[in-house]
C-alpha cells in the first residue's frame, strides 16, 4: 500500500511539472500568434528601436524604445536601492539577530510580499510622490525615481528571503573553522559566508529583478506614464507592463495597436524568461570555496 501511495504521489508531481511546462508553452504560442501579426506592417527594427509610441495617430507610430528604456530606468534604480539593503537585511537576519528576533523579522519581511501591488501603488501615490517632488524640487513627483523606490520596496521580500536561505545553507563548520583560526565575526561573514553563498545571492538578485520587471499597477500609478525617452531618474517614464495594462482595454481587436501590445508581451516574456534562466543557472552553480 505504501508503494502504491508513493507511486501516485510521484505521478501527480510529474504531471504537475509537465502541466506547468505545457501552460508556459501555450502562453508563449498565444503571444506569438497575436504579437507577430504587427510585423506585417511594422519592421522589427522600427518596432524595437522606434522613438515614438503614438498608436492611435495616422499612421500609427509603434516604436517601443521609450517603453523599453522606461522599464530599464525603473529596474536599474530599483536594483541599485534594493540589492544593498537586501544583502544587509539578510546578513542581519541570518547572521547577527538572536533567534527570537530572527523569526519575527523573517516573518515580517515575508509578510510584505502579501501586500497587493495596487495598495502599495496607492500608498506611494499619496506619500512617496509628494516627498520626491519636494525633496528634489521637481515639477512633479511622478518620476522614475519614485517608481524605483517603490519597486525596490516590493522586491525586498524576494531578495531578503532567498538570500537568507542561501546564507543558512552555508555549513556551520565554515563559520566555526574561520573563528577558530582567529577571524572576527565580520571577517567570517565577509570572507567565508558571503562567497560560499554567492550563487544563492546572485539568484536572489535576479529573481528580484524579475519581480521588478513584471510589476504593473504600482509603476502605472506613480511613474507619470509619459511615453518619452528618459534621460534621468527625475523624468516621468512609462514601462512596458503599464502600457499593456493601460491600453489593452481601449484597443480595437485585430488592429495594429492590438497586435503591438501583444508584441510588447513577447518582449516582456523573453526578458523575464532570460532573467529567470540566469537565476536558475546561478542557483545550480557550485558554491565558491573560500
Amino acid at each position: 500500500m505504501r508503494k502504491y501511495y508513493e507511486f501516485v504521489v510521484e505521478g501527480l508531481i510529474f504531471a504537475s511539472g509537465i502541466a506547468s511546462i505545457i501552460f508556459v508553452l501555450l502562453i508563449f504560442i498565444f503571444l506569438l500568434k497575436e504579437g507577430l501579426m504587427v510585423f506585417r506592417d511594422v519592421g522589427l527594427f522600427d518596432f524595437l528601436f522606434g522613438k515614438f509610441w503614438y498608436p492611435i495617430s495616422e499612421p500609427p507610430r509603434l516604436g517601443i524604445l521609450p517603453l523599453i528604456l522606461g522599464s530599464l530606468w525603473v529596474t536599474v534604480g530599483a536594483t541599485i536601492i534594493s540589492v544593498p539593503l537586501g544583502i544587509a537585511c539578510a546578513i542581519f537576519i541570518g547572521e547577527i539577530a538572536p533567534g527570537w528576533l530572527r523569526e519575527i523579522l523573517k516573518a515580517g519581511v515575508e509578510l510584505l510580499a502579501a501586500i497587493p501591488s495596487i495598495v502599495l501603488g496607492f500608498i506611494g501615490l499619496v506619500t512617496l510622490v509628494p516627498l520626491v517632488k519636494k525633496f528634489f524640487g521637481l515639477p512633479t513627483g511622478l518620476t522614475a525615481i519614485a517608481g524605483s523606490i517603490m519597486l525596490a520596496f516590493m522586491a525586498m521580500p524576494t531578495i531578503v528571503s532567498i538570500m537568507e536561505d542561501a546564507l543558512n545553507a552555508v555549513p556551520k563548520g565554515y563559520r566555526e573553522g574561520s573563528i577558530a583560526m582567529g577571524a572576527t565575526k565580520w571577517q567570517t561573514i565577509h570572507r567565508i559566508v558571503l562567497p560560499s553563498a554567492s550563487s544563492g545571492i546572485i539568484a536572489a538578485v535576479m529573481l528580484g529583478i524579475g519581480r521588478v520587471i513584471g510589476e504593473t499597477m504600482a509603476v502605472m500609478m506613480i511613474t507619470g506614464n509619459a511615453a518619452v525617452i528618459p534621460h534621468t531618474f527625475f523624468q516621468p517614464v512609462r514601462t512596458m507592463t503599464a502600457t499593456i495594462a493601460a491600453e489593452m482595454g481601449e484597443t480595437v481587436q485585430g488592429s495594429e495597436h492590438y497586435f503591438a501590445l501583444f508584441a510588447i508581451g513577447i518582449v516582456l516574456f523573453a526578458i523575464t524568461f532570460l532573467v529567470n534562466l540566469l537565476a536558475d543557472l546561478s542557483l545550480h552553480r557550485k558554491p565558491v570555496r573560500a
